[in-house]
This record gives structure tokens, sequence and C-alpha cells, in this order.
């Protein structure tokens, strides 16, 4: 297996265009990843969250979503939706997804072969590198 993965997207007042489903995809009709879980949740204004049904996300039939139905491996539990709520503004729903990287699974099997161990990984947030380059250009 490659290295596994999770984000969490907010959608504020429960805006979601869909407009990144076909990259989604995409990303997986090219072995690039695999979906372990997708859920959808909305957080109320009272703070109670409450998991969407993927149906309940295209009624008005412009959005297609019927290609992520059943994407779900167990992972992800009621624990892990709380949390994930506790990330997003009351009104707001979120997409939570937990993928494999399948690019990487050559390279991890290879360095595991190696006697290689994952000791350490992280993720950078794009806005962090964005103000770290922006910073760096205006101190040239």
């Amino acid at each position: 297996m490659g290295p596994i993965d999770y984000l969490v997207v907010e959608f504020p007042g429960n805006r979601m265009t869909g407009e990144g489903f076909p990259l989604l995809v995409d990303l997986v009709d090219r072995g690039l990843i695999r979906i372990l879980d997708l859920v959808f949740i909305r957080k109320e204004q009272d703070g109670s969250v409450a998991a969407l049904e993927i149906a309940d996300l295209d009624a008005d039939g412009e959005l297609d979503l019927a290609v992520f139905e059943g994407a779900s491996s167990g992972l992800l539990g009621q624990d892990d939706l709380e949390e994930a709520a506790n990330a997003i503004e009351p009104g707001s729903s979120a997409g939570l997804l937990v993928y494999e990287n399948v690019w990487a699974a050559p390279l991890a099997a290879a360095l595991r072969r190696g006697g290689g161990q994952l000791v350490a990984s992280g993720r950078i947030p794009v806005q962090a590198i964005l103000a770290s380059l922006e910073a760096a250009e205006t101190a040239t």
C-alpha cells in the first residue's frame, strides 16, 4: 500500500459547486489515488453534526456524485465526523476524504524491502508556502 492521507474540505454556507469532483475522478482513473472513504457532513447553527447521503448533495441534477456512492472502507467513524466538524464553522458543510497515494506504493514497498522505516511525515499547507514565497520575494 501507498501512504494514506486525509482531507477535510469546508464549504462555507453549504455552498458546494462540485467543480473539484471531475478532477478527483481523474486522479482515481489515472491510478494516482484510491478513495478509501468519502463522507459529507453538515454542521448546523446549533453545532449538531449530520452525515449527508451522496443523493442529498446532487438534488439539483447538476452535480453528479453517483460515481462516489459506496466509497466507504469503514475507516471513518462517528468520532472522526465529530472531530472534522470541530474544524468547520456552523452553517457549513464539509467533505472528508481518506485516500491511498497509489503512485507511491512501489516506492514505499522498495524502501521497506531495503530496511527503510518512515519516522516522520507531514504536509506544509499551501497558504504557508505562498506566504513564505511572498516574503522571500519582497525581501529581495
